[in-house]
């Protein structure tokens, strides 16, 4: 069991029998009276939001959440498949169950695939990832009208806003966790 001590940020919990990721976390102690602990809880089965605050010394259930470091091999639009890297078994996950999660999924890519009663729930990608720029607008000197940055296309199909000197076929990192450019690749 946690206390509400051990609430935090991506801490995954049950509440009715459901799997809740804590997606915000905020701390307040009143001028008196008990701390409290507000939290918005993200529903790993529907992704439904929901909020809850916990005073100080409640108890809160751990989700019964596996979690497989698998491999991502290929998808068929509908239905994405991992590799288990221990036993090599196959596991289909629907693409609504991944979210986000499929615009930065590249063949062999390792993640941690979340499973709920040996359900596969969604998946959790490393912090980042090096795709290739498949299309990307030219830039013109001197266009102040586009501010410091243009829109590419990487290979996943997912478009961001990059800085100006980023090119066709070149590889850059992403933030999963945010979507956004962080560097040239290597």
């Amino acid at each position: 069991m946690y206390t509400s001590s051990d609430l935090k940020k991506g801490l995954k919990i049950q509440i009715d029998n459901n799997p809740y990721v804590v997606v915000e976390f905020e701390f307040v102690k009143p001028g008196k009276g008990q701390a409290l602990y507000k939290c918005k809880l993200k529903n790993l089965l529907t992704g439904a939001l929901i909020d809850r605050t916990y005073r100080s010394g409640d108890t809160i259930e751990p989700a019964q959440i596996e979690e497989r470091k698998m491999q991502y091999l290929y998808n068929t639009g509908e239905s994405y498949f991992f590799m288990d890297t221990q036993t090599y078994e196959q596991i289909e996950v629907p693409k609504e169950n991944l979210g986000e999660a499929i615009n930065f999924l590249l063949e062999g890519i390792e993640v941690d695939l979340l499973l709920y009663n040996d359900k596969p729930i969604g998946c959790t990608l490393p912090n980042f990832v090096d795709l290739k720029v498949v299309r990307a607008e030219p830039w013109v000197k001197g266009d102040s009208v586009a501010g410091d940055s243009k829109p590419v296309t990487l290979e996943t199909g997912y478009q961001l806003r990059v800085p100006p000197f980023i090119e066709e076929g070149d590889k850059i990192t992403v933030d999963t966790r945010t979507g956004q450019y962080v560097t040239r690749a290597k």
